[in-house]
């Protein structure tokens, strides 16, 4: 008969004895919920911090990289914390719980400001410095969600007795609360919400998650109590492996982990054409995938054994052969068009599922159920988090700068193999099972060695290209580096990151890239002396701009060094990259302005990607205009692309008092336009580009093409604003289209 209380579970002497299962049961239901809502905006911070990160701070792979490292140091650090609170019995978990979740909400309602303030101080320091400061940024909140996990593993444990379990249950809701987060955020939150909203709703989750665990603590705070001084319900299972040799797996485990998102990020954004959807979606199916294998991990920890060991090694060996066969697949199933998408994130999945078993694993198999346990863990989970960072640091940094994207699969795949066969090595199996699971990892990284590159070729035009018959056709030239890849095609079409970028064409004549854009400067600016060039890509325009007669001198600012590159082969633009006038600076174009305050130019030129590509809106937003102002000269011009984006257009016009939309480009100024024909045909007959005279009106065709350059409307911001009226400005808080245009809403 079941006690009516929870001290009818207590001897007369006050000693906990063994609960019936309907409370541990109910209790651990109670954590799971807990757990599963913290991981949810948890993982909107994460989403929301690094964009507005790398707002300030530039979206530049040095910056990515600087962001994520510091997230999981944070992290790491915090695991550490929540290992010494775990050792202090009298801290009741619950409202260290509901502390946890406030501190973090507090500081997530404030933070945007902090983040604005603090980064404008740190935008001129070296790299280091802002490592440093980006660090301290977000060290507040990554501590406090760090700590949970060592806290709450303390506490099931000292009932359960199995550490595996516990940890992969704990880590199963949480991430799995993580993952369903990403997924809400891509195809609800930021698409309908701006980011102080989200914020704010986030900051709103932690305090439901703080009132509810103060609720249930309030309500059963005698059951919790008997519940806390319970001793395991069974023996505790001794370790398995060194404390030292988890620990190796772990980093080992969380460098594969991290280097593999990273990879498949990679790939999807080249098969979206960088879309922002890309990172969102990518991380969700990966956090989904290692939520369910730590679920079932924590299922295997229960009844593990010899059959369970070989399973677990067997199951790693299954992850790296999806992981060798990955860019195969999606290669070769481009027919399947938007499908592809899915097919890739299902892949993740799987992939995730498999290395999600390791970690709470090396737990079972490693960590003590004893009060050591969650510091232990803690240290376990640190490792894990050291992987992390370094494979974010060695595979984003270093291996995209130096290998193509399948030669980083085959680094991976024998990385992987490697640590599954020190795994086989240290677990307690058969002579006969470490020799055949040798064999096996042996066997498939020698065929990932010799066939993944022959497997994989022509799978980037696969990729990009999809149901297109052009899919079939190899690319003319692909350069790789860890800014992204760039592609051209057999016709001399630039794709940067799987998205149009550009032609090497600069002749005025069968115009099919726009080149009129650039020329058409001078017809916007009487003396364009000194410009400033947002965006190398294909040297077209910068060629153009840069042979002007009224230009004296062109800065120009490129994100990705690999355009240098590739400009470099082509005779029609190779000259600019030796052009007396120009300097070309390898930085983000907006951390770039913020970093020289005092630089002014007669004209600003940004022939701006897609309106709905990721980070796209840093180049678009009121607050990117109005720095624009800063950096103007009087009567200075600021000519820009809209690639057709309406909003884009209204937002020019409601941020400049005088604006025109010249084809695709705004062109906006503080004070009126002074449109002038015969200035700008005077300039095209003095043009000379590569010895090369661009416009002679004595000719017939010249004349016929003259007369075809004044028939291109020129529509004025009034016109403008009434044919958009409706349209909602874009700003750094709404994200412009990048998350609407996806989902067909833009």
């Amino acid at each position: 008969m079941e006690p009516e209380n929870a001290f009818d579970a207590l001897t007369d002497s006050g000693t906990a004895i063994a609960l019936p299962g309907t409370y541990a049961i109910r209790w651990k239901r109670i954590l799971c919920v807990l757990f599963f809502f913290s991981g949810f905006p948890a993982l909107i911070y994460q989403l929301v911090w690094q964009r507005a990160l790398f707002r300030i701070f530039g979206v530049n792979i040095e910056s990515v990289t600087i962001v994520v490292t510091a997230f999981m140091i944070g992290l790491g650090l915090g695991s550490l914390a929540g290992g010494w609170l775990s050792r202090r019995r009298s801290i009741p978990l619950l409202p260290l719980l509901a502390a946890i979740e406030l501190l973090t909400g507090s500081f997530g309602i404030v933070s945007l400001d902090i983040f604005d303030k603090v980064g404008s101080i740190a935008l001129g320091m070296p790299l280091t410095l802002t490592a440093i400061v980006t660090l301290l940024l977000v060290i507040v909140p990554t501590l406090l969600m760090g700590a949970t996990l060592p806290v709450l593993v303390s506490h099931l444990v000292s009932r359960s007795g199995n550490v595996g379990s516990s940890v992969g249950l704990l880590y199963y809701v949480n991430t799995l609360g993580a993952g369903a987060s990403c997924l809400v955020c891509a195809c609800l939150l930021f698409p309908f919400f701006g980011m102080q909203t989200v914020i704010y709703m986030a900051a709103s989750m932690n305090a439901l998650v703080a009132s509810g665990a103060l609720v249930v603590h309030v309500r059963d705070r005698r059951e919790v109590r008997v519940l806390s001084t319970q001793p395991p319900a069974r023996p505790a299972s001794s370790p398995v492996l060194g404390f030292g040799t988890v620990l190796a797996l772990a980093f080992a485990g969380g460098f594969i982990s991290l280097s593999y998102e990273i990879f498949f990020f990679r790939t999807v954004s080249f098969a979206t054409g960088s879309s922002a959807l890309a990172f969102a979606v990518t991380l969700g199916a990966f956090l989904v995938g290692l939520a369910s294998g730590s679920r079932e991990a924590g299922e295997w920890c229960e009844a593990a054994g010899e059959n369970g060991r070989r399973g677990l090694v067997e199951g790693l060996i299954l992850a790296n052969l999806l992981g060798s066969l990955f860019l195969p697949i999606v290669g070769h199933l481009g027919v399947l068009g938007p499908v592809l998408l899915g097919v890739c994130l299902l892949l993740v999945y799987f992939l995730a599922r498999k290395w999600g078993i390791l970690f709470p694993c090396l737990a079972h198999l490693g960590v003590a159920a004893d009060n050591r346990a969650g510091m232990q863990t803690a240290l376990l989970y640190l490792a894990n988090i050291a992987g992390s960072a370094t494979g974010c640091i060695l595979t984003g940094f270093v291996l995209m700068d130096r290998m193509r994207l399948v030669n980083i699969a085959i680094v991976l795949v024998l990385a992987g193999l490697v640590c599954t066969m020190l795994l086989a090595i240290s677990l307690p199996l058969s002579p006969q099972s470490k020799w055949l699971n040798a064999g096996k990892a042996t066997g498939l990284g020698a065929v990932t060695l010799l066939l993944l590159p022959s497997l994989t070729s022509g799978a980037l035009e696969s990729l990009m290209w999809k149901k297109s018959p052009d899919a079939t056709t190899a690319f003319a030239n692909v350069i790789e580096n860890r800014s992204g890849i760039i592609t051209v095609d057999q016709t001399g079409a630039v794709y940067g990151n799987g998205m149009y970028d550009g032609r090497f064409k600069i002749d005025l004549f069968n115009d099919i890239n726009g080149i009129v854009r650039p020329y058409a400067l001078s017809l916007f600016h009487p003396h364009p002396r000194n410009v400033l060039m947002i965006g190398f890509a294909s040297g077209s325009w910068a060629q153009v701009i840069a042979n002007n007669p009224e230009v004296s001198s062109l800065t120009i600012i490129e994100i990705n060094p690999g355009y240098l590159e590739l400009v470099a082969q082509k005779p029609e633009v190779a000259s600019v990259l030796t052009n007396p006038k120009v300097r070309i600076v390898t930085d983000d174009g907006r951390r770039w302005l913020h970093r020289n305050p005092g630089s002014r130019f007669d004209a600003i030129v940004s022939n701006t990607t897609w309106h709905f590509r990721a980070n796209a809106t840093n180049l678009l937003s009121t607050e990117f205009l109005d720095l624009i102002k800063e950096h103007l000269q009087p009567g200075g011009i600021f000519y820009y692309n809209t690639t057709g984006s309406e909003r884009a257009q209204r937002t020019g016009c409601l941020a400049y008092p005088y604006g025109a939309l010249f084809t695709n480009h705004m062109v906006v100024s503080l004070t009126p336009l002074a449109v002038d024909y015969e200035r700008w045909f005077r300039i095209l007959e003095a043009y000379r580009i590569n010895g090369q005279t661009i416009l002679d009106l004595r000719r017939n065709q010249d004349r016929q093409l003259a007369a075809q350059l004044k028939t291109i409307q020129i529509e004025n911001c009034p016109d403008i604003l009434a044919r958009t009226i409706g349209k909602i400005p874009i700003t750094d808080d709404n994200m412009g289209t990048e998350w609407r245009y996806p989902l067909g809403m833009q």
